[in-house]
Order: structure tokens, then C-alpha cells, then sequence
């Protein structure tokens, strides 16, 4: 299939390759800057690659490394969610958290934590002690020592969030081309020729925001990379809805220098989530779970929430973090080619992705890539799945419910299959509606689901890899990964 005639013959301000949270917040930022835009993406679906599997949580960033590049963007992309998400349409479920220390090598950690925290401009955390810890959670294990709470961390929809600053771009003029995978390039000193499965494209400048497949990209488009992706997978345990009541804020471990550790959270679906792990692997596209990792992933959560043990686990899942070898975000800006590189973005991309955005557009008008602001711009708003907010069903005219376990109707999945951003395949219509992914995940509603899509998708459901796996009640059995619940 080639590219729409429109998009052979025009020459784009931009072409950003990657459909991930970055990407489709970069596509967001320069359509509203009055640049002409086209993503690109190789997957079916937007979201299908690192971006489709996190822990969900709007990071204040107080943790980040003082004074780098990724302490701002999350800063700057902290402040413009909470200024536009009800005008999107997206929730933001206030949740806080709690750092908590386990031994006292851990608390001995905290204070330098606290003055991060302040020099990174979060000034409303404090230490706690453990009567105060306990007030607030009441079914933390007896052996925690220390702790601090940050009230600014809040969880979030984590797929609705890109789908709605992509769709944002796209009803202000943005293109996207899904199952384009950009292959090759040449810049002529003036504008860019990208070749891609579907067709050549042209643009004054290319951005490569392409996720686990980053360095690649840099390669094939400039014969170099100044960074090496080193996936790293995070697996996950999520419990069934009942066991959401266990705990109000999300609870944090002390970070080391790699990781930040096993989360205990709530999702914005109304589960609770424990991971992820944080393994090396070389294997940039799949994220398998296996059984002895996701029984440790539950006995660490028991150790913070013994009451756990009587919990039934609903879903498993596993995603990659593009991890480099540098702690920083790897952001590449070659004014001689106009190519920038939006690289090395692991855990915080979701919270940090608008303030990459800016940043981003900020790297183009210094190299003379200069529009006009669009001065009215269309402001879509999407549909809520989350539990923060009225649901569907809850609205006449919805068409019956089709998927019982998380309460998705008809009408969203009929008004998520079109439009310009209608679902391709069956793993774009869940991270859309919720649908397959609750306590049976699907048993009960693929039949009807099949027939309501059929002819829709451009990948069959028999051929979709991120199909919903089978529920295991209390009992941990390998399984192939899936999305976050």
C-alpha cells in the first residue's frame, strides 16, 4: 500500500518517527505551533511499543537528577497536564505519595532525598514517622521504618493521554500513517526524503522519537548513533479490583541508582499494580513474564500489604523501558541535517512527554524552523475509561454493555473503531475502551467483540500478539505479556 497521494506531493514542516507517548506529544506541540506534521508509525497501532506498558503515575519529578534535562521536562510537562488534561477530556486521580524506608540503610537515604525533591522545586515534601505512616496507611507491614509523603504525585489514564494529544494534532491538521515503517533517508541540504514501507515522504525536518528502536533509526537515517538502547524489561503483577481498597496513596520505594523500584499503586482502572521488575535484556520487542519473577513480584507486595495474600492477581503484563547507559535523556540535535532525537527516555516519559514536546520545538526555531501559532485551535475531548470519572455505561443510549468485567459498552467500542484515530487492531481498541481486559479477560465477550470488529482491523484478532492472557485467580502461571488493567 502506498502513502495517500496528499502526503507523496506535500513537503511537511516535520516527520516524527514514533507513535509512542513522545512522539504523539511532539506531533501535538508543533501542529499547535503551526507547523505541518505527519507521524509516522511501523506498528498497526499507536502505542504498541515501550509506551503501551507503565505504572501509569504523574511523576512530580523529585527524584529526577538535579539541574538535567529530564528534571525539567518533567517539571514542564507536570505543569501543562494539570493546565489542559479537562479540557482534553483526561482525568487526573489525586493520589499523593508515600517514600517509604524499609531498613535503616534506606532511612539513612531519605534526607538527601528531601533536598532533591526541594532543589528540583518540590517543596511540599516532608519527612513523616511511623505513627504518621501508619495513619495514613493502615495496612502497610508493621517493619516500615521511615517515610515521606509527596502530594503531587498522582495517577494517570495511561493510554487515553497520547491518544488525545495525537488526536489533538490530527483535528488541527496533523497526518498519521500507521504500518509505515521508515526504512531509509537522505537530507538534500534543504529537506529530508524518507523512505518508508507505504512510500516516500519529504519534510524539513525529521525527528526520531522511535522508542526501543532509537539508535537504529539514528543509523539507518545517519549512518550513526551517539547512544546504545538497552532494553529493560518491567514486569508486573495486577490484582483483581477489591484489592484497590488496600491502599490510598502510591507507595514508593527508596530508588538506587538504576531503578525505582516496586511500586504499590492503585490504577486509574480501579485494580492495584505491583512492579515492575527491572531486568536487562537484549530482545527489543518482546517482553515476556515468567512465573518465578511474578511470585517474587507478589511476595514483595505482601511484605508491604500482607493483607495481599488473601487477593486475587487478575492479569500479568511486562514492558520494555528504552534504557541507555546514561542516566540523562538522550536528545540529539543536528542543525547541519535538521534531525533531533528524542532518545533514552525510560520510566518518566509519560510524565515528562509535553515537556519534551516543548523542549523539542524550542531545538527547531533555533535552527530557523520558525510558524505562527494556530490562534483557535480544536480542542477534542476523549471518552473516559477511567474510574475517575462517569463512565459509559452509566449514560443512556450506550447500546448495552459487551465487555462485563470492566463495563465497556457498544457505543465506545463502535466510536473507538472510527475516526481518525480508529482502532486497527484488537490490542489499539483495549488501551481505547478497557475491553477483554478484566477478571475473564475475554472469555466472555470475545465472540461478540469479534463480530462487532469484524472487517475493521487491518490485524486479524487471531494474529494480534498482545492478546489478553488467562486469568489465574491466586496461582502464578506462565504466560505471554499483556497491558496494564
Amino acid at each position: 500500500m502506498r502513502v495517500q497521494e496528499s502526503a507523496l506531493s506535500e513537503v511537511f514542516d516535520a516527520a516524527i518517527i514514533g507513535g509512542g507517548v513522545v512522539g504523539c506529544a511532539i506531533a501535538r506541540r508543533l501542529t499547535l505551533e503551526g507547523w505541518r506534521v505527519v507521524l509516522v508509525e511501523k506498528a498497526h497501532d499507536i502505542l504498541d511499543g515501550a509506551s503501551k506498558g507503565n505504572s501509569a503515575i504523574l511523576h512530580t519529578g523529585f527524584d529526577a537528577p538535579t539541574g538535567s534535562l529530564e528534571a525539567r521536562c518533567i517539571a514542564d510537562g507536570y505543569a501543562e497536564y494539570r493546565s489542559i488534561h479537562q479540557r482534553l477530556g483526561l482525568p487526573l486521580i489525586e493520589a499523593g505519595a508515600l517514600v517509604l524506608a524499609w531498613t535503616e540503610q534506606e532511612e539513612a537515604r531519605l534526607d538527601a532525598l528531601i533536598d532533591r525533591a526541594h532543589a528540583n522545586g518540590v517543596d511540599d515534601v516532608a519527612r513523616l514517622d511511623v505513627g504518621q505512616i501508619r495513619q495514613l496507611e493502615p495496612e502497610l507491614a508493621n517493619d516500615v521504618v521511615a517515610g515521606f509523603r509527596v502530594p503531587g504525585e498522582h495517577l494517570l489514564d495511561p493510554w487515553s493521554t497520547p491518544y488525545a494529544y495525537l488526536l489533538h494534532a490530527v483535528e488541527n491538521g496533523a497526518v498519521v500513517l500507521r504500518r509505515c515503517m521508515v526504512r531509509d533517508g537522505e537530507f538534500d541540504g534543504t529537506q529530508w526524503r524518507l523512505e518508508t514501507s507505504r512510500g516516500s515522504l519529504r519534510a524539513r525536518f525529521v525527528i526520531n522519537a522511535a522508542g526501543l528502536y532509537g539508535d537504529q533509526v539514528d543509523k539507518a537515517l545517519t549512518g550513526s548513533s551517539d547512544f546504545t538502547i538497552r532494553p529493560r524489561k518491567g514486569q508486573f503483577v495486577v490484582f483483581d479490583k477489591p484489592a484497590a481498597r488496600l491502599v490510598k496513596h502510591i507507595l514508593l520505594p527508596v530508588p538506587t541508582e538504576t531503578t525505582k523500584g516496586i511500586v504499590v499503586c492503585r490504577t486509574a482502572f480501579g485494580n492495584l499494580l505491583v512492579g515492575p521488575t527491572a531486568e536487562e535484556q537484549e530482545d527489543r520487542s518482546t517482553a515476556a513474564v515468567d512465573t518465578e519473577t511474578l511470585q517474587g513480584l507478589r511476595r514483595a507486595g505482601e511484605r508491604i500489604l500482607p493483607a495481599l495474600a488473601g487477593e486475587d492477581a487478575t492479569a500479568f503484563y511486562a514492558g520494555l523501558r528504552p534504557a541507555t547507559d546514561e542516566k540523562d535523556y538522550q536528545i540529539r540535535a543536528d542543525r547541519a541535517r535538521n534531525y533531533i532525537t528524542a532518545g533514552g527516555i525510560r520510566s518518566t516519559g509519560l510524565s515528562a512527554a509535553l515537556g519534551l514536546a516543548r523542549h523539542i520545538h524550542r531545538l527547531c526555531e533555533e535552527f530557523g524552523g520558525k510558524a505562527e501559532p494556530l490562534a483557535d485551535p480544536v480542542w477534542p475531548r476523549v471518552g473516559n475509561i477511567s474510574e475517575g470519572a462517569p463512565r459509559g455505561w452509566q449514560s443512556p443510549g450506550n447500546g448495552g454493555v459487551v465487555c462485563h468485567c470492566e463495563l465497556v459498552t457498544r457505543r465506545e467500542i463502535e466510536e473507538a473503531l472510527d475516526g481518525p484515530l480508529g482502532a486497527c487492531s484488537l490490542a489499539g481498541l483495549k488501551r481505547r475502551t478497557r475491553v477483554t481486559m478484566g477478571r475473564c479477560q475475554g472469555f466472555y465477550c470475545m465472540a461478540q467483540l469479534a463480530a462487532i470488529t469484524a472487517g475493521r482491523f487491518t490485524q486479524p484478532m487471531a494474529g494480534d500478539d498482545d492478546l489478553p492472557i488467562a486469568s489465574s485467580s491466586n496461582t502464578l502461571e506462565p504466560a505471554e505479556a499483556a497491558d496494564v488493567t
